[in-house]
């Protein structure tokens, strides 16, 4: 049997027709970029988060980076980000000229360690970048309070974690900007780039608005330093098929998150949900020391896995001078080594997801 690790063609030939139709509205319409199409999909995020504002921007890091460029983040700021998460998380900081301080992750989720975050902070800090990562939350009680007591600002990276929650609560939801990704493989997808900036302040809404569009404010009437970064109605009108049919998703991938959880225990490290979260599973990762070899097997079986992420960000050469020394962050360094995610995607057949598991299960026997 052969168990591809994502198969988005599944997924898009139940919902052809919709996204047909969807698709050749805007074609219709000649109206490409914003417009009625992005418009409606900004309204329906906001609303299927609980959120103040929505603003559709062109992808996942353009969130990032524009949620900094709307707190202000520059030269002489420090932005903390955690050591195991991907590039744009950092990059969009030092983009802006602001100084990277990476902190470990907590060995059982994975997550941000608010105690990490809190040795960290210096009169410098301006905002902590906090990533959800693999579709679950980090630790946001603690690092709220973190936040409210030393005056910084929360990012929250939400690309893998649409519609997932922490006490009750979005993520996305609990910051000051919360930075969505469209991506072709989160839980909520394009199809290509996009994606979205969640708030409930009005002010950075509407600073973020004019900064997608080079600062402009009244046509040709630019007022900052801004980038194009507009989400085209194409991708909003494929975001507004999928949104109707994504809660039945995400229960397909927690299914399937514990039918895994079953099989595999006692065998590998499985995912550990922080208290009172809501995760969705973007990802199902397992760690074991004996990852290299268990992907070579399974491989071999027919089973599609990856590797999310094989290098820490703190020793990635490209976020020079932010990267560091191997043995700074032990924790994000030993996630690096030992990570494998499985196959989740919703339309995964519980025979394959089964063979995933004795495939494993033959591999440790």
């Amino acid at each position: 049997m052969n168990v591809p690790f994502f198969d988005l063609r599944r997924q898009t030939t139940r919902i052809r027709e919709e996204l047909n139709q969807a698709l050749m509205e805007v074609v219709d319409s000649q109206r490409f970029v914003l417009g009625p199409a992005v418009e409606r999909i900004e309204a329906e995020v906001a609303r299927t988060l609980s959120v103040g504002h929505a603003v559709g921007v062109a992808s996942g890091s353009d969130a990032l980076l524009l949620s900094l460029m709307a707190a202000s983040i520059g030269p002489g700021a420090e932005v903390i980000v955690p050591a195991f998460s991907f590039f744009s998380t950092a990059s969009s900081a030092l983009r802006l000229g602001a100084r990277v301080v990476f902190a470990d992750v907590d060995f059982a989720t994975l997550q941000i360690d608010p105690e990490e975050v809190r040795r960290r902070l210096t009169p410098q800090t301006r905002a902590v970048i906090v990533t959800h990562l693999f579709g679950d939350c980090a630790n946001m009680l603690q690092i709220q309070a973190l936040a409210a007591d030393h005056g910084i600002l929360i990012v929250e990276d939400v690309a893998q974690a649409f519609a997932a929650t922490h006490r009750g609560r979005y993520a996305g939801t609990m910051g000051f900007c919360g930075c969505l990704s469209f991506y072709p493989t989160k839980n909520l997808a394009a199809i290509g780039d996009a994606g979205m900036v969640v708030t409930n302040d009005s002010k950075a809404a509407q600073r973020l608005r004019m900064l997608r569009a080079h600062g402009e404010e009244n046509k040709y009437e630019h007022n900052a330093l801004g980038i194009n970064s507009r989400l085209d109605s194409l991708q909003a009108a494929a975001l507004s098929v999928r949104l109707k049919y994504v809660d039945g998703w995400n229960n397909r991938r927690r299914r399937i998150a514990r039918r895994y959880s079953e099989g595999l225990e006692g065998l590998v490290t499985l995912p550990i949900s922080g208290v009172e979260n809501q995760p969705v599973f973007n990802q199902f990762v397992i760690r074991t020391s004996l990852r290299d070899e268990l992907r070579d097997h399974l491989t071999a079986s027919g089973v599609g896995t990856e590797i999310y992420y094989p290098i820490p960000l703190h020793l990635q050469k490209g976020l020079e001078p932010a990267c560091g020394k191997p043995g700074d962050h032990p924790r994000a360094e030993e996630a690096a080594r030992t990570c494998l995610a499985l196959p989740v995607f919703p339309e995964l057949r519980d025979g394959e997801v089964d063979y995933v598991i004795e495939s494993i299960q033959a591999f440790f026997a």
